[in-house]
């Protein structure tokens, strides 16, 4: 609704029955209750309002109360009621060794980039990293998290004697007001594929409260991905639509939803581990810098890939994984979550196509994968691909909410 018909609604809210109009709109109004409105009638002609005035008195308090609603329900406008709720189990992430210890070292060996310092952890769960950030010289931690495992975020903080330092604010970062500007934000913002729960969105929105020039831990972020051969994850992923296959189930034919299921089955992308020698081409990176990038840009990424092939086969689907780098001013440190290095919590991720396509060596294999947000916390996927030299195609739309996890 725009100012113009605000304003006419308001209006024509507040215009005044003429004696005429309470006797034609109602006739069966007993006669008190006609006396009473024309009494009331009159004595608001007689009080004189300004309605104009009192219009834009009301209109810019509204158009006030419009803009504040509208920058908090950012996060609400890409998430579901109960999405925040869904956060990684904050014990299986602290066990992830590689995780935990990688933070850890990236604070304590970039000291001078934290000591004395206000520093904002986005989605701090149980707050280890608030604890880092403490360790590495701080003087004041705000630590935000919109699930209820503030409230042990809170406890930890007191019975570690902290309370001086660390302040835990409860609720949405999109939401919550931090007192002051910071030097330095902190998060692990990652998901599966890097993008899977849209944390780094709520990361990039802290940047509000970043100071110039201030700091990011993680600074960017590297998404890979690799074309790969499978044949028998392949055939273990139409295996499991078989039961819909079945011609007499308690006396009912269900093949009539086999093909649906292989589709669904299809939609789901692979949260394993694999060794490299699958992988067919050397993998290409897309680069995410999270000190320039803004929110709007993680709504729609689109990543091209040429691939030359370093082997002949069947091309099952596109494997991936991510790298974060944290900068500091003496030296930067990676987090990989690579087939090559020690397994994370977070896998590594394949996706299938649902037909492969056969290429010989030092052909290549071209395409884009296109990832667009959703409410549901997360990512469609969508995937062409062709082998240049013979025109083959084929692709793929995947579910990132709804992975399979395979590993287990």
């Amino acid at each position: 609704m725009d100012d113009n018909q605000l304003q006419s609604s308001f209006s024509v809210t507040l215009t005044f029955l003429n004696e005429s109009d309470v006797k034609e709109d109602l006739p069966a109004a007993s006669l008190q209750h006609q006396e009473l409105t024309l009494q009331v009638h009159r004595e608001l002609e007689d009080i004189n309002l300004n309605i104009t005035d009192e219009f834009q008195d009301f209109h810019r308090m509204l158009i006030s109360w419009m803009h504040l609603r509208r920058d908090q329900s950012v996060f609400r406008q890409r998430s579901e009621d109960s999405s925040a709720l869904q956060y990684f189990q904050q014990q299986n992430m602290l066990q992830d060794f590689l995780r935990t210890a990688t933070y850890q070292k990236a604070m304590l060996l970039n000291e001078d980039d934290f000591k004395d310092k206000v520093v904002l952890d986005v989605g701090c769960g149980t707050g280890i990293l608030s604890f880092f950030a403490v360790q590495a010289g701080a003087q004041k931690v705000y630590a935000v998290e919109a699930s209820t495992v503030a409230k042990y975020a809170e406890m930890l903080v007191r019975s570690n004697g902290l309370s001086n330092k660390i302040t835990v604010l409860s609720g949405r970062i999109e939401e919550v007001s931090c007192p002051e500007k910071v030097d330095v934000i902190i998060s692990e913002p990652m998901g599966y594929m890097l993008l899977n729960e849209r944390m780094l969105e709520s990361f990039l929105h802290a940047k509000h409260w970043l100071k110039p020039k201030g700091m990011m831990f993680p600074t960017q972020s590297d998404i890979h991905l690799a074309p790969f051969t499978d044949e028998h994850l392949y055939m273990e992923h139409h295996a499991r639509s078989n039961f819909w296959n079945q011609s007499c189930f308690y006396g009912v034919n269900l093949s009539g939803l086999h093909s649906s299921a292989v589709d669904e089955f299809f939609k789901q992308p692979i949260v394993d581990t694999f060794d490299m020698q699958i992988l067919m081409a050397r993998s290409v990176k897309y680069t995410i810098n999270f000190l320039e990038a803004k929110e709007e840009d993680l709504h729609r990424l689109e990543i091209p890939f040429v691939f030359k092939l370093l082997q002949s086969g069947l091309i099952h689907g596109l494997a991936f994984w991510f790298d974060v780098a944290f900068v500091g001013s003496k030296m930067t440190i990676w987090l990989s979550t690579s087939p090559t290095e020690p397994l994370t919590h977070w896998y590594q991720v394949r996706c299938l196509l649902q037909t492969p396509l056969f290429a010989k060596m030092g052909q290549t294999l071209s395409g884009h994968v296109h990832l667009i947000a959703n409410k549901r916390q997360s990512y469609d996927i969508h995937i062409s691909a062709v082998v240049d030299q013979s025109g083959f195609k084929s692709g793929n739309s995947l579910d990132l909410k709804n992975p399979f996890f395979r590993y287990a």
